[in-house]
């Protein structure tokens, strides 16, 4: 079967990494990279030996691609991948899929009328460690997260819900099998005229709890979540894709022993297996395992907590559609 031929769109902080990877790729041709910036496109492009292009136009016209990789600012998803779809090409967005839930619903039609794939970027859930949770978390009743870290400039167009949060937000509503019935949101607004910290609950028909902190204004870089089940306590390092389980055993005597347990598994680059995964779907006509629905549900919870954080009134979960 011949490769399929993909191009990368916006090769900033993390497109290179896109691009790069997609060389590695066993059944991927890149054949083409695009950024505003043509200077910048040519300095990733030629190590990779691939035409650069300033014009997303003239990419799809001259390289033909069968897909591209979306990794431009949040306001330009919609459009680039409204048109890529368009042109009959198969889509992964980075997250978040698009700047509004109306956005979002529109790429899901136009995926379904076109029949490509459209999978949204949310690579923590190719993250190993999560990935090796979920073979054994079953029945969480509070999950609780931190994703937290010094002020960098790099992103300006949205803040910490939409770059940060929005990313445990997606395990969590993945992990958790029940419906979601309320949101409560707090944050501000300290470097940016974004909100820098936030801090938002979550909690579901069944009685989970979640409790979801990030922020870009603090000393220390942190990507932690933490899972509470009735008979163990699960620790998942993000950065590291480090587990530990803590669990209570009874001996014959009776007697309570706590049980510390760090789980091996094989390690791997999230970024890798994410664009490994949307190559496989392609090829082999498959649905993505965070496809535009999961991506949707992601928006649609982090938009009511934005609601929330500025405008300063409570929003019940009801608003969510689909939820």
């Amino acid at each position: 079967m011949e490769n399929i031929r993909v191009g990368v769109v916006g090769v900033g902080h993390l497109g290179m990494h896109h691009a790069r990877v997609y060389t590695e790729i066993l059944g991927a041709q890149l054949v083409g990279v695009v950024d505003i910036n043509e200077e910048r496109a040519q300095t990733i492009a030629e190590p990779l030996g691939v035409p650069a292009y300033g014009d997303f136009a003239t990419f799809l016209r001259i390289a033909r691609p069968d897909a591209v990789s979306i990794v431009v600012p949040t306001s330009k998803h919609y459009e680039i991948a409204k048109v890529a779809m368009e042109h009959d090409a198969h889509v992964l967005v980075e997250k978040p899929v698009t700047t509004s839930v109306d956005e979002a619903e529109k790429l899901l039609n136009l995926a379904v009328e076109r029949d490509v794939i459209l999978q949204v970027g949310h690579i923590e859930r190719f993250n190993s460690a999560v990935e090796h949770v979920r073979e054994f978390v079953k029945d969480p009743y509070f999950i609780q997260t931190r994703r937290v870290g010094p002020f960098s400039p790099r992103i300006s167009d949205v803040g910490v819900v939409l770059d940060l949060m929005i990313h445990d937000v997606d395990i969590i509503l993945s992990m958790v099998n029940s419906e979601l019935i309320s949101i409560s949101a707090m944050g501000r607004c300290i470097r940016t005229d974004h909100e820098d910290i936030a801090s938002v609950q979550l909690r579901f028909a069944n009685g989970a709890m979640a409790q979801i902190l990030v922020s870009r204004v603090s000393e220390k870089r942190q990507r932690m979540m933490e899972i509470t089940e009735a008979e163990r306590f699960v620790t998942v390092n993000f950065e590291t894709q480090d587990i530990t389980v803590q669990r209570s055993v009874r001996e014959s005597g009776g007697n309570i022993v706590e049980v510390v347990e760090h789980p091996v598994f094989p390690k791997t680059e999230p970024l890798k297996m994410e664009l490994q995964h949307f190559i496989s779907c392609i090829r082999d006509g498959l649905q993505p395992m965070v496809g535009i629905k999961d991506g949707k549900r992601a928006l649609e919870v982090c938009v009511a907590a934005l609601r929330q954080i500025h405008e300063e009134k409570p929003q019940s979960a009801s608003i969510l559609s689909a939820m």
